[in-house]
């Protein structure tokens, strides 16, 4: 008799001298033989990729995620340059390139020396140069001290006036030239108030059609850019700083000069800087004030290109105009930039 093996010993046979029936595809063992590759096991078990059998030159291991490519850095600077040079530089090379092509063709700096040779090109060169510095000078001293008032005296409304100056910064130029046309015109409200008073033909304001009246109107628009960098310069001054200096018996001029202006001298140089570049260029409070004896650069370049139809010499008087606007904005930061540097060291 054949002695039987119980069924649940499983793998071998039930029957001792029972012959196995040989199999047409083989089967494959459930205990991998010694030198056999683990690899493949351990890669269904969910093996980590690199583990095993170190695989064939040129493939990559399996489960090995690809690094996404990097795009270069200077990649992303192209837009913004192409935008900036297809807006602005292309314009600016054609008006240079405009200025030194005379009427009878070819190139020539024929158009500069007849320019420069003009009486009215000095005028108005002058005539810039002096209300773009005195409009810078007023906004700063008007500006200074209207921030002050806003930030260290308390008074009813004083946070609506502050955010009001941000809404007024969003304000055309001609806009404020109008409001003062209704005011100080020649038909305005003042010189209508004096006439109907006194009986008089015409009021006694007329100071808006002259250079005085461009001023007051640069003033009036271009202080709020000075006060807006200077709130919030003096949003980061210390209280406890102003109470210890006062404390000390430090009378409010004092304070004023050695602890607030000394923090203030950035913002100034800041708001000073943008005020004087945007009086150099202003061409709409001019035209709309009317004042027929006041002839700016920009206006100057008005009167050529549209009334004479001289767009060689309009082209000359605009490259002038941005050339001295970046030297006298250049000025002055390098003079602001030493003295804020002095007050600082001053301060350390």
């Amino acid at each position: 008799m054949a002695r039987c093996h119980p069924p649940a010993v499983r793998g071998r046979r039930r029957c001792a001298g029972v012959r196995r029936q040989p199999s047409l595809t083989p089967a494959a063992s459930s205990t991998p033989s010694s030198g056999q590759d683990t690899a493949p096991a351990a890669r269904s078990k969910g093996a980590a990729p690199g583990e095993g059998a170190a695989p064939g030159k040129g493939t990559a291991p399996a489960g090995a995620a690809r690094r996404p490519r990097r795009v270069p850095g200077w990649l992303w600077t192209l837009p913004p340059v192409a935008a900036l040079g297809l807006v602005f530089l292309y314009p600016l090379v054609l008006v240079v390139r405009q200025s030194v092509t005379p009427a009878d063709g070819g190139t020539s700096l024929e158009p500069y020396r007849e320019t420069f040779a003009s009486e009215a090109f000095r005028d108005a060169l002058t005539t810039t140069v002096w209300i773009a510095a005195g409009a810078t000078v007023g906004c700063l001293v008007l500006g200074f001290l209207l921030a002050l008032v806003i930030a260290f005296v308390p008074f009813p409304g004083g946070k609506a006036l502050s955010r009001f100056i941000d809404v007024f910064l969003s304000f055309p130029s001609f806009l404020i030239t109008l409001a003062l046309l209704f005011i100080y015109g020649t038909v305005g409200m003042a010189n209508g108030l004096w006439t109907e008073t006194t009986g008089a033909a015409s009021g006694p304001f007329t100071f808006l059609h002259t250079p005085w009246g461009v001023l007051l109107a640069e003033i009036t628009y271009f202080t709020p850019f000075v006060m807006r960098p200077l709130l919030a310069a003096f949003s980061q001054i210390e209280t406890a700083q102003l109470e210890a200096a006062s404390s000390l018996g430090a009378r409010p001029l004092r304070i004023i000069r050695q602890v607030i202006l000394p923090e203030a001298l950035p913002a100034l140089a800041a708001g000073g800087s943008l005020v004087l570049v945007m009086c150099l260029n202003e061409f709409g409070i001019v035209l709309f004030t009317g004042a027929k004896d006041v002839t700016t650069l920009p206006m100057l370049v008005y009167g050529k290109a549209i009334y004479d139809g001289d767009y060689t010499g309009a082209c000359v008087v605009a490259v002038v105009n941005i050339a001295l606007s970046v030297a006298l904005y250049g000025l002055y930061r390098t003079l602001v930039g030493k003295a804020t540097g002095g007050a600082r060291r001053a301060r350390a």
